[in-house]
């Protein structure tokens, strides 16, 4: 089961209309301190209407590739950056990602965990698509964090925030004990390198109360108490994608159609007008400018 964004009001009604100018400042200051500056490909995963896109471009990569489920997000990620050149949009699945194995050496994937059901597999995915060595910053939703530990303490909430399984508090909408996250990541062939926990002031009380830059900076200050106890509602780590599948080398150096595969088989693709075709499994996909449409074939 897949959580598709497609045609919703997603940027409006959660990002221009709503108050989290204090959400988005911060997983910017906590990106920043994760992300290695320059690379040669780096992707995030689930990247929407491309909110986090301006970051990316300021840093030194020769690629980025923005990639989400829902075409009509990426649309509107395309109208702001298509003229970018360093920029692609792919429209694909998580679980069955459309790319060659270790092309890209840095990635992302920040508000969207918690829209996966099937947590190891997707993780899974993007390790293979990640050169050994190459950093992942994740973000998830923390189900331990001081509020739902109060609310269980009064009563309030029936769900225990010690449990160590993920709670799916709405459908498709799930958080996380780092202790089981922790034992996710490391499953499918990734190390934590660095912890930091986000978005403390979050209640509405405080961003009636505080000036935003006063928010911002006293949750940069917070965000380094990770390393002592993770009990904020977002949490960041940094990851390394570690070993190597057997018998595949890095293919960051790959460029053009060559970084993509069959999402159906793993086959390669070959260009044909505005699709990439795989003699492999007979499969067609769009593939228009900079635009490429995975979801199902044409």
């Amino acid at each position: 089961m897949i959580c598709d964004y497609e045609g919703s009001d997603y940027k409006a009604r959660f990002w221009q209309s709503a108050d989290r100018a204090y959400e988005d400042a911060v997983e910017r200051v906590a990106i920043g301190r994760l992300l290695p500056p320059r690379g040669r490909r780096i992707v995030e995963f689930g990247a929407g209407f491309g909110r986090l896109a301006d970051l990316y471009a300021s840093y030194a990569y020769d690629e980025i590739i923005l990639l989400d489920y829902s075409r009509s997000l990426l649309e509107q990620a395309a109208e702001t950056w298509g003229h970018d050149p360093r920029f692609r949009f792919v429209a694909a699945d998580l679980y069955h990602l459309p790319f060659a194995p270790a092309i890209f050496d840095a990635a992302t994937m920040i508000r969207v965990i918690h829209h996966i059901a099937d947590v190891p597999a997707a993780l899974t995915q993007i390790r293979k698509a990640i050169t050994s060595g190459g950093a992942f910053v994740l973000e998830f939703a923390n189900k331990r964090n001081l509020k739902a530990m109060a609310r269980h303490l009064v009563g309030k909430q029936s769900w225990s925030p010690y449990a160590a399984e993920p709670v799916e508090f709405v459908k498709l909408n799930f958080d996380f004990h780092p202790s089981w996250m922790q034992a996710q990541v490391a499953k499918a062939g990734f190390a934590v390198r660095e912890k930091l926990s986000a978005s403390y002031l979050r209640a509405g009380f405080i961003k009636r109360t505080l000036p935003l830059k006063t928010m911002v900076s006293i949750d940069a200050a917070l965000q380094k108490t990770a390393g002592v106890a993770m009990l904020s509602p977002s949490v960041f780590v940094k990851l390394e994608a570690e070993g190597q599948e057997s018998g595949v080398t890095s293919n960051v150096a790959l460029s053009g159609d060559a970084i993509f595969r069959s999402p159906r088989s793993g086959g390669p693709l070959r260009r044909d007008g505005d699709a990439l075709v795989c003699d492999a499994d007979g499969t067609r996909w769009h593939a228009r400018g900079n635009f490429f449409d995975f979801k199902e074939p044409i």
